[in-house]
């Protein structure tokens, strides 16, 4: 596999390319301040079902729970809940975040948290061949396959967004 020479490396595609794990990163402009997932997936020119956007969300007393959805759709919160065996959860504060994953908003990826947090992806993933999701900083997104993705966040896969 051939290494990706990016002069700004972040820890997810470090950790990508220490696994050997095969991917593809697209940069694109954030000049526009435009940082949603539908305009992420406009800008590389992906269809928008195969681009995920990562959520963290927290239960109490503190637990954090990493969520991945189609840009396009809506974190269920019950359903997350259930998927994470918790009663509730809440979005994270966004002042938090960072703090928190070590990213930033924009560019929070489910690989290379400053912990590693149980993690979820849309059950919709598993039936594409490739996804798209933050390589860990605005404007630079990496494609993997769906398993390489879960083996290495050890995420599972669920139904976890709104009808």
């Amino acid at each position: 596999m051939a290494k990706h020479n990016n002069k700004a490396k972040t820890n997810a595609v470090r950790i990508l390319d220490g696994e050997n794990i095969a991917y593809e990163l697209m940069e694109y402009d954030v000049n526009d301040g435009l940082l949603d997932g539908v305009s992420v997936a406009e800008k590389t020119g992906q269809a928008v079902d195969t681009v995920f956007k990562t959520l963290v969300t927290i239960a109490a007393p503190k637990e954090l729970f990493v969520f991945l959805v189609p840009v396009a759709l809506e974190l269920n919160l019950k359903k997350a809940a259930k998927a994470a065996g918790v009663k509730k959860l809440e979005m994270l504060p966004l002042k938090e975040l960072t703090k928190e994953t070590g990213y930033v908003r924009g560019g929070c990826s489910a690989i290379g948290m400053k912990k590693k947090y149980p993690t979820t992806i849309d059950k919709s993933a598993e039936s594409l061949n490739k996804m798209i999701v933050s390589a860990g900083k605005p404007g630079m997104q990496m494609k993997l396959t769906p398993s390489e993705l879960a083996r290495i966040a050890e995420a599972t896969f669920c139904d976890i967004v709104k009808e």
